[in-house]
């Protein structure tokens, strides 16, 4: 008799995913079957929103390996990680203060840095990982880096870690950019003219890519755009 078993779900962990992009990135995740992990920096916040998504909720700031750890032994290895917390700090490469560019660094790059490290290499050992950075035109050189620069030179350096990663990932991994554009959350102000639903849509076509879909590239409305 044939085994009516079925397999788990995939397990796939959106940071900052208590509120705007983030939160729609895992509602749609979850839409798709896939079991979500919401991580938050803010405990009750976090919790708050997974119990409207019905997910699962951990404390997780990305600038604190401690934390990332933690996260690691409460949830195990993840088929999906979507790099999504992100802080927006103001000034020009003379003027920003030096805590804009730690706290921009420090979240923006070290922290997907830090993720990409404690879950892709599981991913590898499993033959199957789904990597996507949030990022920004901001962050693109095509584009001349414009926006405050602790953010688009941080952003940059998040774009690098894609293409440099992309490289040395193997089996059915794969690590991609996307640019979800000027949003409207509390970051991009109410002036802005994508939705926060509209944003998520690249990055869940990213995190959930057939083995034959792209890697290595940064994307904006499912389109390749340049570095």
């Amino acid at each position: 008799m044939a085994s009516t078993k079925k397999s788990s779900p995939r397990v796939a962990l959106v940071t900052g995913g208590n509120r705007g992009i983030g939160f729609e990135v895992c509602k749609a995740l979850a839409a798709k079957g896939l079991s979500v992990v919401l991580g938050a920096r803010n405990r009750e916040l976090g919790d708050a929103a997974a119990n409207v998504l019905g997910v699962k909720a951990v404390w997780l700031d990305v600038t604190h390996r401690s934390s990332v750890e933690a996260v690691m032994k409460a949830i195990g290895p993840v088929d999906v990680l979507v790099n999504n917390a992100g802080v927006y700090p103001a000034g020009t490469v003379l003027d920003a203060k030096g805590d804009a560019w730690r706290a921009a660094f420090e979240t923006n790059f070290f922290g997907a840095l830090s993720l990409c490290r404690a879950f892709v290499p599981a991913m590898m050992d499993r033959g199957y990982g789904r990597v996507v950075n949030v990022s920004s035109g901001y962050g693109s050189f095509a584009e001349g880096l414009d926006g405050p620069a602790p953010y688009s030179l941080s952003k940059a350096l998040l774009n690098a870690l894609t293409l440099k990663l992309s490289s040395e990932v193997r089996g059915d991994v794969k690590v991609n950019s996307a640019c979800p554009g000027w949003v409207k959350t509390r970051m991009g102000g109410p002036g802005a003219d994508v939705s926060a639903e509209d944003a998520a849509d690249t990055i869940v076509w990213l995190a959930t890519l057939p083995a034959s879909g792209p890697s290595g590239g940064f994307f904006r409305r499912r389109k390749r755009i340049a570095w």
